[in-house]
């Protein structure tokens, strides 16, 4: 798997993730400071990535951009938002990893099926 990371998530919380083999993309490695959000999600899209995001709005951004509403730009994106403090991003990451591979492979044998998961400090929820 491939993830992007955008702006607000620690860097050691990629940790988790590269000991298993996964790539993770730094936003500040291939999008300036303060980029916004549709130049994120456009990258993670452009780059086959699942986006790991904290921030609130990116959730609504990508519910306003990702389908109904006739507006389905940010359709395919894939996203792991992180509702919990930033220094548990890394532990919850390394504790809910494998509901992540498990729904990534889910994701990518469903045509039109992507992968939208939120991991807050005590529960994760998963949407299909």
């Amino acid at each position: 798997m491939r993830f992007l990371f955008d702006e607000g998530i620690p860097d050691p919380a990629r940790l988790p993730l590269e000991a298993l083999g996964h790539e993770v993309i730094l936003h500040r490695h291939v999008l300036p400071q303060g980029a916004p959000d549709d130049a994120v999600c456009a990258t993670a899209l452009r780059r086959q990535a699942i986006l790991v995001a904290m921030d609130a709005d990116m959730k609504a951004f990508a519910r306003r951009y990702g389908g109904g509403g006739g507006n389905e730009r940010f359709k395919g994106l894939n996203l792991l938002r992180l509702r919990c403090a930033e220094v548990q991003a890394e532990q919850r990451l390394a504790q809910a990893l494998s509901l992540i591979e498990h729904e990534w492979d889910y994701a990518i044998r469903k045509r039109a099926r992507r992968l939208w998961i939120e991991i807050e400090a005590h529960r994760t929820h998963t949407y299909r």
